[in-house]
């Protein structure tokens, strides 16, 4: 329970600021008998004294003052920004699908800061879920991701297709060909991600040309993904596509585009329609779009 109010946390500062409860008292339009109770009535709670008073109307600053006093500051900014309706941090959060994160995150908070020096940027990095949740409770102010997760309440525009790969070891029999359909994976057992909506998109897009695959295991990660496929455990199915041909254990692998029309995604900026006007905003959407 909360004993102190912030008109007593002005009243401190105020006489901190003044140097006197007298002009204190002029400058908070209080008498000055009633400013005195008001801090004696702090001090008393806190067990500790704020000010020491001297004769007339002086005062000086404890040791134990200072602090209070400082901290007392820094709530009242908090307050003030809370009620004009700004964060207490005033940095713009640019969230990413943490799978395509490395090859849009950096990019995008490098032109950000080129093109817009005068907004503080954070780059955020989080699943389907994670970055819908973020979004809608206002951690994140705009999210680079794939359509996958975000209904309701939200904008989107699209910034480029995406089609995915499959990742083979280097003796599969499909290893060879420039490209593959769904329709020749199928044939053999799958990886997927263990993302239940990663997962479930994946399934429909063999749904969509009558398929029905036998998934042989569920990756965690990119990379978990492709070293399981580099060692043959099955084909991996990713739209994330690392520019080299060994896994993380160092076993050689291939990947091999995807070219079933269907399985084309969009790759969006996605926003909450339920945001507040923010000139901040809308320059970084210009920037990315």
């Amino acid at each position: 329970m909360l004993y102190n109010t912030l008109r007593q946390y002005e009243y401190i500062v105020g006489v901190a600021d003044a140097g006197s409860l007298t002009q204190a008292a002029a400058r908070l339009n209080i008498s000055q008998p009633s400013l005195s109770v008001a801090i004696t009535r702090v001090e008393q709670r806190l067990e500790n004294l704020i000010f020491v008073r001297g004769k007339g109307a002086s005062i000086e600053v404890t040791p134990f003052g200072h602090g209070f006093i400082a901290s007392a500051r820094e709530l009242l900014e908090l307050a003030v920004n809370m009620e004009q309706g700004q964060a207490a941090s005033q940095a713009f959060v640019l969230g990413c699908f943490e799978d395509i994160a490395p090859w849009y995150l950096a990019p995008a908070l490098m032109r950000l800061s080129t093109q817009l020096p005068d907004v503080t940027v954070q780059g955020s990095e989080g699943r389907f879920l994670d970055l819908a949740c973020d979004l809608a409770e206002g951690r994140v102010d705009l999210a680079i991701s794939y359509d996958l997760g975000f209904d309701g309440n939200f904008e989107r525009r699209k910034i480029e297709d995406a089609s995915p790969v499959a990742f083979l070891s280097t003796d599969h029999p499909l290893a060879k060909k420039p490209s593959v359909e769904l329709g020749d994976l199928a044939q053999y057992p799958i990886i997927l991600f263990n993302d239940h909506l990663s997962e479930g998109y994946m399934r429909s897009l063999f749904e969509r040309v009558q398929l029905a695959p036998v998934v042989r295991q569920r990756a965690a990660s990119l990379e978990m993904m492709r070293s399981l496929a580099a060692h043959g455990i099955g084909v991996g199915i990713s739209y994330s596509c690392p520019p080299t041909d060994v896994s993380y254990d160092g076993k050689p692998l291939v990947t091999v585009p995807i070219r079933t029309p269907q399985a084309t995604a969009d790759i969006s900026l996605i926003w909450s329609s339920l945001r507040a006007p923010d000139p901040h905003f809308d320059a970084v959407l210009k920037v990315l779009s």
